[in-house]
């Protein structure tokens, strides 16, 4: 017997609609990318050739409609907001994929599964001289500071160990921060998306944007030397971790992440959104644009314009 999720537990409002979104069912396609800023949405969905719904509510701004790519192909789009941070993740993620998998008039899972493709197109901090402003960056790996998928059960299944042991001891982690858990991005997505255009690498899912990055305003951090042990971090996979990833990309070994990874860039929801998607198995990854370089300490406040090259390439490809 399906499991039944009660009012107080999943909330629907009375138009049949997800609690926070605000979207029905029918209203989202299996291709979806997220964008943080709500602004943004329009700006992604200027591309389709046809406008199927528009919903607004507080942060959440959705448009589905129809793109076709420069090859012909005619492909069904979400785009939906999610303002900042892992938290609002955690809600869009888990309401997502309630509109797709959990029949919302008998408060059941449905028998079928239905699996989402996301992709989330954002901006983050480069931590490399190889990541000036400018540079698209694939996260194959998210160390996520913000501890969200610590609080659900099967973590340890997603995330990557290994990685986790070695980040702390790198960085003499402290326990009041709580702890870091890495997550993996779906590694047949960053294949097929990142191409040879994005520096494929670590991304650090940060719980804000000035202490937890390492930006001193009024306040001094807790570490004055996170970022140079950020910079300098690097991990080589083991034999058994290496040999999984290429069963994974079904053998595609020219492509393959490089055994040695580094820590590219600063963000806020890529881990929650790999993390997550892993668990209710959905395909996820993330892109940016690099908007300030921390290493150089430079930062382009006007990137705007500039985005909607990797928002064409993510059109075409996901």
């Amino acid at each position: 017997m399906s499991k039944f999720f009660p009012p107080s537990e999943l909330p629907i409002n009375s138009d049949g609609s997800a609690f926070h979104l605000h979207l029905r069912p029918e209203q989202l396609a299996d291709k979806v990318i997220l964008v943080g800023d709500p602004g943004r949405v329009s700006l992604v969905a200027k591309y389709f050739d046809e406008i199927e719904c528009e919903v607004e509510s507080r942060e959440f701004h959705t448009i589905t409609g129809t793109y076709i790519t420069t090859s012909g192909e005619k492909k069904r789009i979400t785009v939906q907001s999610t303002g900042i941070g892992c938290d609002n993740i955690d809600i869009v993620m888990t309401e997502l994929d309630a509109l797709a998998n959990i029949d919302f008039a008998t408060r059941t899972e449905k028998e079928t599964f239905r699996q989402l493709t996301l992709i989330r197109i954002g901006t983050c901090g480069g931590l490399q001289p190889d990541t000036p402003i400018g540079t698209f960056v694939a996260s194959v790996k998210s160390i996520g500071f913000d501890g969200l998928l610590n609080y659900y059960a099967r973590r340890d299944e997603v995330c990557d160990l290994e990685l986790e042991e070695a980040f702390k001891q790198h960085m003499n982690w402290s326990p009041l921060k709580g702890a870091p858990y890495v997550a993996t991005a779906d590694p047949q997505l960053i294949e097929k998306v990142a191409g040879t255009e994005m520096v494929k690498g670590i991304t650090i899912a940060c719980g804000g944007f000035y202490g937890p990055q390492g930006r001193q305003i009024r306040i001094p951090i807790q570490d004055p030397e996170q970022n140079n042990k950020v910079e300098s971090f690097r991990y080589t996979t083991s034999v058994a971790t290496q040999n999984a990833m290429e069963n994974e990309q079904k053998s595609t070994d020219k492509n393959a992440p490089s055994t040695e990874l580094k820590i590219c860039n600063f963000e806020m929801e890529s881990s929650a959104l790999a993390g997550l998607s892993a668990l209710l198995g959905h395909r996820a990854m993330t892109c940016c644009m690099v908007i300030a370089n921390r290493y150089a300490k430079e930062m382009n406040t006007e990137y705007k314009s500039s985005i909607e090259e990797l928002i064409r390439l993510v059109l075409n490809r996901i």
